[in-house]
């Protein structure tokens, strides 16, 4: 399986998108998001997607206004995630046939979600509410619903919350922040990766 892995790029400049995100593609990173509140971050989408969009997802972060889902679309992104979960934005996403990747938290937010047409589900912040957490979660949410832990959850934690049912997760500091070079961007990307397969390769014995 790909890594399930969403780069959260918060802060990215649009003249290094297309190094940094060279860097991650290389690496085996499939789903790039550029926060909002990064500069100029249409342009940044625009740059990712014209280069990498037949090998990966790209999209926005930090998304919590519908007047910036079509902005989103309009700047070739096919992903929006959100800190919330915001049903007038997750309608507007599907709207636009772009995947929606929603915050939440509590079993209320899931359902309501889930309901607004959210193809996966985004606990934030993951660290607080804890595996054990997301566990409670899984036993009332329907079978299959993708579950990707953000916030606080690192390469050590991949194992143990994979086993316990997390689709996948949600990188942002660990793996970019402003200043760092695309090698070593690349470094990171590679070790994140390669925790990934050691982590699906244990849960498959």
């Amino acid at each position: 399986m790909p890594p399930q892995i969403i780069a959260i790029l918060r802060g990215l400049r649009p003249s290094e998108a297309v190094d940094i995100g060279a860097a991650l593609v290389d690496a085996g990173i499939g789903r790039l998001e550029v926060p909002l509140n990064s500069p100029d971050p249409f342009s940044s989408i625009r740059l990712l997607a014209d280069r990498f969009g037949a090998m990966a997802d790209v999209g926005a972060g930090t998304v919590v206004d519908v007047g910036d889902v079509a902005a989103v679309k309009a700047a070739g992104g096919v992903l929006v995630v959100s800190p919330n979960a915001n049903p007038a934005v997750i309608a507007a996403t599907k709207a636009a046939g772009m995947a929606s990747y929603p915050g939440v938290f509590t079993a209320t937010e899931c359902f309501a979600a889930l309901a607004a047409g959210a193809d996966a589900l985004k606990l934030f912040p993951a660290s607080l509410l804890g595996i054990e957490g997301m566990t409670a979660l899984r036993a009332v949410l329907p079978a299959g619903t993708p579950l990707f832990a953000v916030g606080g959850v690192g390469a050590d934690d991949f194992a143990r919350w994979l086993a316990a049912g997390a689709a996948g997760f949600g990188i942002g500091s660990a793996l970019y922040k402003p200043g760092m070079t695309a090698n070593e961007v690349a470094a990171r990307a590679r070790d994140l990766v390669a925790a990934w397969d050691r982590a699906t390769t244990d849960a498959s014995r």
